[in-house]
């Protein structure tokens, strides 16, 4: 699972920023949970929706508590690439 990219860093920092606002605890807690969902995608990349953001069938959204994490399906390099992490959006 490669979650190197700069938005997601970016996203992520400021939601657990938001969350440890409240709590600490939840904001690890938030993190730890969500890493452990992310690692288990790779087993079956194509379980989640096609994103509905993004017109690409490589790209799925990964929904967790509220919140869209989209990536995408890098079969060439064989790995996933976590794009972002934003509150739902209706559309």
């Amino acid at each position: 699972m490669v979650t190197d990219k700069d938005s997601f860093r970016v996203a992520l920092n400021d939601v657990l920023d938001y969350i440890a606002q409240d709590s600490l605890e939840k904001a690890i807690n938030f993190k730890r949970e969500l890493q452990s969902k992310l690692d288990t995608i790779a087993y079956m990349p194509y379980k989640y929706r096609k994103s509905i953001y993004f017109d690409n069938n490589e790209i799925r959204d990964y929904i967790f508590k509220g919140y869209t994490i989209p990536y995408l399906i890098d079969a060439d390099n064989n790995e996933l690439v976590i794009l972002d992490i934003f509150k739902w959006i209706n559309k």
